[in-house]
């Protein structure tokens, strides 16, 4: 198994399929396979005892409904506390477990998950089944120079506006090993990375360009026709269905 190495374009369940409410737990990524989902995307955290769960806020409150942050907060303590006051937080080797054939886009929320997350990554042997992501720069080239190409990962902040710029003079521009593609929002401010020449530029280095979080059927089908290689939804069945009306849903 190879990260990409599924027929694309790919369909990626974001935080398992976030509009639902119940964002990054078991239930969510059930019902994402359940649908057909082959990727899933999902952040970690480390726990105040450093375990690798699976959430996205820096904070509580929002999905556990008390005060306080993540890497305060000991794991056993987590297991009084529900997200929407019916599923855990779940752990990442846990997760990584319950769906061996599943991918794993993984964000890595904050620097104290780096290693946390790598070692369950290379307790479970998982290399070629996930993807580590960040916003931060810094952080992936301190995942990269662990893992080495061994793990996917993806472009941070500061390397896509390298590959944006690169777009738009055809400079060349280098691309860590492991990298293999840009994850990117369809405009930053008042910029649309996920234009024509943006893509292109990318395909002829080599990268994947995936979109995040596209939730409108008419807007996905739109960024298919403009070639991007995958697209990351809130709403599980709206993408489902257009890719299934595409006939490329699940193609083997």
């Amino acid at each position: 198994m190879a990260y990409l190495d599924l027929p694309g374009p790919l369909g990626f369940a974001h935080r398992g399929g976030a509009a639902a409410g119940d964002e990054n737990t078991t239930a969510a990524f059930a019902r994402a396979v359940e649908l057909g989902y082959r990727y899933i995307e999902t952040d970690t955290h480390a726990t105040a005892d450093g375990v690798a769960v699976v959430f996205h806020d820096d904070t509580l409150q929002r999905m556990l409904g008390r005060p306080g942050r993540m890497i305060d907060v000991r794991y056993a303590d987590l297991q009084t506390v529900r997200v929407g006051g019916a599923a855990a937080v779940p752990r990442l080797d846990e997760v990584l477990d319950a769906w061996p054939d599943v991918r794993f886009n993984i964000d890595c929320k904050t620097d104290a998950a780096v290693d946390p997350t790598l070692d369950v990554i290379d307790r479970a042997g998982a290399h070629d089944r996930v993807l580590l992501a960040s916003f931060s720069s810094r952080r992936l080239a301190r995942i990269r120079a662990r893992t080495g190409p061994a793990v996917a990962t993806s472009l941070g902040t500061r390397e896509v506006a390298a590959l944006y710029a690169g777009s738009l003079t055809g400079r060349p521009v280098k691309v860590p090993a492991g990298v293999v593609a840009a994850q990117i929002p369809p405009r930053y401010g008042r910029l649309t990375l996920a234009g024509p020449r943006f893509i292109r530029y990318a395909h002829r280095l080599g990268l994947h360009v995936h979109l995040w979080t596209i939730d409108d059927a008419t807007q996905i089908g739109h960024f298919l026709d403009l070639g991007v290689d995958g697209i990351m939804t809130d709403h599980i069945e709206v993408l489902r269905d257009v890719y299934a009306g595409r006939g490329i849903w699940n193609r083997d």
